[in-house]
Formats: structure tokens, sequence, C-alpha cells
């Protein structure tokens, strides 16, 4: 054989040799592929990663934790998920993933677990559980100081520490979104909105109707929405623009804003809510009348005369008639008494409605003409109630809000009020305030300096 038919064989045998190797290497990874997938088959599916934002949950409804997994998955039923603590939530499902999302703000501190029962892949095979743990940070919020040398917006929190955000010369009120710090100040008699960050940067001001003052500002449930009533600065007996209801956008600063009208009524707002959820506003005017108006400017629902609106929870509003309080079905404008409490207890105040179906209320009783201070009581579905605060005599009551988790109430106080001046803003407030929190439990938490708390719809009455 000549040397070239003896190079020409080895090649050719060293080419067999390479294929069986690569045949057999195919053959092992295919192996590998098939007993991975068989794998993942006879385990059911598995977690592969887990998305979610423990600070939002604290703050905000809305929140979601989820799931990615290792196949497409079977709608998941609510009734295969367990949260614990218990919070109320909704299920979503789609292709590899599975979302929980919470339809209230979360506990603060607070560890929660998420278990998924007989989770199962979209072709067949056997089901699994799942289960993930995560912890909510501290829960902080916003106060404001009015003082001498300048007013401050505060990030506070629940243990004591805080932080300057904002300052201006002359702050009258200000909310706070998931998102955005909303500040109406004064300067030379005049309004103006500034939105910025929640750090207090990125300062812009909001396009107003015109030059005047700004009163009862408040914010949408969720997006950029905001509202408040406007005043001409040039108001007189002779004409100008009193007390008439604008929305805007946080969004969009430039925007002009729009006026939102009641046709037959008078224009002036006493008072007034955004209904969460809705394109529509709850409006008290001056004349007594309660309406409800869509901001897309369909027709009014007229809901009788009111004295003053209390809370809206969902379609729900408490509201206060000459007769005494009621809670008004916005959804289907039927009305039904505030089931009362026991008279021993005191006169009703203020009503604020829990995410439980609960109530806050404010009572004072009364020793003949003398009120005996005002308690904070919680009022159940059925009745029962249970004391969350008690205001002593000498302390005035300004307002009571509840945290967006429904854990805290908060307490806006003016201590000696016999003694203590208003200041002379626009929304005149005594010059010392202090807001105090309390777990429903009735425990003290703590006393932050200022008021205005971003848990609160609105600012205080005075």
């Amino acid at each position: 054989m000549s040397s070239d038919s003896r190079r020409s064989h080895r090649q050719r045998r060293r080419a067999r040799g390479f294929s069986v190797r690569v045949l057999a290497v195919v053959a092992v990874l295919g192996v590998v592929a098939l007993a991975g997938g068989l794998v993942t088959t006879l385990q059911g599916p598995r977690v592969t990663s887990v998305q979610s934002d423990a600070a939002a949950a604290v703050s905000s409804a809305g929140s979601r934790l989820i799931f990615e997994t290792t196949q497409s998955l079977q709608k998941v039923d609510a009734s295969q998920v367990t949260v614990t603590p218990a919070a109320p939530f909704t299920v979503d499902t789609s292709g590899r993933s599975v979302g929980i999302r919470f339809t209230d703000p979360l506990w603060d501190e607070t560890t929660y677990t998420i278990r998924i029962d007989r989770l199962a892949g979209l072709g067949g095979g056997p089901t699994s559980t799942v289960e993930e743990s995560f912890s909510t940070p501290k829960l902080h919020s916003y106060v404001l100081q009015r003082g001498e040398g300048g007013d401050k917006i505060y990030r506070v929190g629940l243990d004591g520490d805080n932080e300057p955000v904002f300052e201006d010369e002359h702050i009258e009120d200000f909310r706070a979104t998931a998102a955005s710090l909303v500040v109406s100040t004064v300067k030379d008699g005049v309004s103006h909105l500034v939105v910025t960050r929640t750090d207090g940067t990125h300062r812009q001001e909001l396009t107003l109707p015109g030059k005047g003052v700004v009163t009862n500002l408040q914010s949408a449930e969720r997006g950029n929405t905001i509202g408040y009533t406007f005043t001409d600065a040039d108001i007189s007996a002779s004409g100008g623009r009193e007390s008439l209801l604008f929305t805007g956008s946080t969004a969009d600063p430039a925007a002009k804003p729009t006026e939102i009208k009641v046709t037959g009524a008078d224009p002036r707002v006493e008072d007034w809510r955004f209904v969460p959820g809705t394109d529509t506003i709850l409006m008290l005017t001056f004349d007594g009348a309660l309406s409800l108006v869509s901001s897309t400017g369909a027709a009014p629902v007229e809901l009788g005369n009111a004295t003053g609106i209390d809370d809206i929870s969902g379609t729900t509003a408490y509201v206060e008639r000459l007769e005494g309080p009621v809670v008004v079905d916005l959804a289907s404008a039927k009305e039904k008494p505030l089931p009362p409490t026991s008279a021993d207890l005191g006169q009703t105040g203020s009503v604020l409605a829990m995410s439980d179906g609960s109530t806050l209320r404010a009572l004072t009783p009364f020793d003949g003409l003398n009120p005996l201070g005002t308690n904070i009581l919680r009022v159940d579905a059925a009745g029962k109630t249970s004391v969350v605060a008690k205001v002593d005599t000498a302390d005035g009551l300004l307002q009571t809000c509840v945290s967006p988790s429904g854990r805290y109430a908060a307490l806006v106080i003016a201590p000696d009020v016999v003694d203590n001046p208003y200041d002379g803003y626009t929304l005149p407030l005594p010059k010392k305030l202090e807001t105090r929190i309390f777990s429903f439990d009735g425990k003290q938490i703590t006393t932050l300096e200022g008021f205005d708390v971003a848990w609160c719809r609105k600012a205080p009455s005075q």
C-alpha cells in the first residue's frame, strides 16, 4: 500500500471516530435534556424568580408579587392562594407567571408569606406547591410645620426620624401622592401650586385658573389627578369667581385646569371628594345641595341636601344631614342611617370608613352641657365598639385620619386650645399643633410635631 493510501485510510478512520464521538455527545445531551424535561414535568411547576416592591406595598393599594415558573400555567384560582397574615388580594395568571395583587396597602414591618397550592402546568402532569415570604419596611409619611422663620414639610417615620423635603415662606397646605408632593404656597396674597418629587426635588409650578387663592386641595386615590377650590384675588361684590372647583394633573403642570360645574345649583363649593376608582366627584355646594358630578361632563346625580361630607370608601359615602349622619350608596343613590352607638358614649362627630367595613368615630360625651373630652372609637359592622384614643377636654381635636393600611389612626391635636392662638393664614389654625399616632389596640405609637399628615384626604378644619 502506498504512503498516500495509508494516509488516506488513517484520515477516513479518524473522521469516522470523530463522527461517532459527536453522535455520542449529541445523544448524551439529548438524554440530559429529555431527563430535565421529565424531571420538570414530574415535579410540577417550580419558581424561577419572584418580583415584588415591598416599599410600595405599605404606602399604596395595588402592589403586586409575581411568581415566574418553569412551565406555562393553568389559571390559578384565589382559593388556591393563602396570604399570612391575611390581606385581601386578587390573582391573575399569564403564561409562566402568576401575580398576586394586594387590594389594600400592607402593614409596615411585617413578614408576609404567600403560598399557592395545586399549581398546575398547562400541559397537565403533577401539581406543586410554591411559597414565598417577604418583609415590609418601616412606614413613612409627611407632615407640615408652620413657623415664624418659614414653613417646612418633613418626611417622618413612626420611630421619630424626620427629614425636611420642602421649605417655603408660606405653605398653606399640601398633598402627597405615590410619586409627588403637591404644595399650596402663598406669595403676596396669591396662591401657587408647586409639584415636586417625593424628596422635594424637580420643582415645577402648576397652571392655575388665574391669580387667586387655592383652598381645599385634594388628590385622587390613584393616578396624577388633583383638585382644589379657587377664588379670584380681585373678587368683589360686583363679580368674580368664588370657591369654584377645578381639577388638574401633576403629570402635565402646564395644562389648563378643568372646571367642574353643576348646572342649576350654586356653583360655589363648600366641600368635595374624589370617588375612588371612578371619574366622579361628590360635591357639596354653598346652598347645601349634595351632587355626584362626572368630570367627563355627564349629567349630575342629585343626592338631596347635606351639611357635610365625612368620608368615602369605594362608592359608599358617609354624609352629614340635618337629621343626622347617613350612609349613601353612590352607585344606587340609596341611603340608610348610620348604625347608632349607645347614647352613653356621646354625640357622634366625624366618621371615617375602614376597609373592613367598620368605622372610626369621634364621640363626645357630656356632663349636662359640658363636654367630657372626645373618645375615638372603632365601631364594627355589628355595632361593637373599642376605644382607640381619648382626647382631654383641654385639648382640641381638629382632625382624625387613618393610615392607608388601616393599622394606625392619626389625631391632629391643638394642645391647651384655649391658650393656643391662631395664625394668620388663609386656613387659620392654632399655632401649636401635633399629630398623635395610635394603633387600633389603643396604644399611642408616637407624637409628631405638625399637622396635615399625608394619610389625610384634606386639610384639618378650623
